[in-house]
């Protein structure tokens, strides 16, 4: 591993690993049969290979077998596994290459579920696409979708996380979530699954919660929310 330097920041997947360099290029290994490494074929690495020609990445997430992106001009692309429209450009066709999510702009997160991907949106709203069986998409349906949808009732959202559901948290310090529920994963004091977003119980941060943004060349920056 000691090719590979300049890291700031690291996502794991079922069988693979994603890396972000400083100069905005994704680095990737492990297993690659759908294409999840992102270097246009499916040969399974030992070592760190490039992600494709993928520029100005600011964010990484990565699923069981599908990896996202978040550029600095606020557009979300994804390649891998995509039977589910997971990687949201309209298809469900697997991608051994970054495709553009259709439709999807002005994002400040991205997260990546087991077949499902969510992105933030600098207006603290969230959007969804890809496996919705148990609604996390939070649309109210349970209807799969191979582009983005709105999450029903997301709205000052500072921070996101995808599993089997989907979690966002709030500027107030309040967590909603929405999806698969048979263990209790969504605190929601029942175990029935949700297909819009339900207020986690008693679980709140006090003080300041803060919303990152990002300058034109890619900085982070962080403004206070009380």
């Amino acid at each position: 591993m000691s090719s590979l330097s300049g890291v700031i920041a690291v996502a794991a997947g079922q069988y693979f690993s994603l890396a972000l360099k400083s100069d905005g290029t994704v680095w990737a290994w492990g297993y690659n049969a759908n294409g999840q490494l992102g270097d246009g074929t499916t040969s399974n690495r030992l070592v760190p290979v490039r992600s494709g020609t993928i520029l100005n990445v600011i964010a990484i997430a990565a699923g069981p077998q599908h990896a996202v992106a978040l550029k600095a001009d606020g557009t979300v692309w994804a390649w891998g596994y995509n039977s589910y429209g997971q990687l949201g450009d309209g298809t469900t066709t697997h991608r051994l290459t970054a495709v553009q999510a259709s439709g999807v702009a002005n994002v400040m997160a991205v997260a990546a579920g087991q077949y499902h991907s969510v992105a933030a949106k600098n207006d603290g709203t969230v959007v969804a696409w890809g496996y919705n069986n148990n609604g996390q998409l939070g649309d109210g349906t349970t209807t799969q979708r191979n582009t983005a949808v709105a999450v029903i009732g997301a709205s000052n959202v500072v921070a996101i996380a995808a599993g089997t559901h989907t979690l966002t948290l709030k500027g107030d310090g309040n967590v909603w979530a929405t999806g698969l529920n048979t263990n209790g994963q969504l605190g929601v004091g029942t175990n029935a699954s949700r297909t819009t977003l339900a207020s986690i119980v008693g679980f709140t941060f006090a003080g300041q919660v803060a919303r990152s943004t990002f300058g034109p060349e890619g900085g982070q920056y962080f403004n206070l929310k009380a």
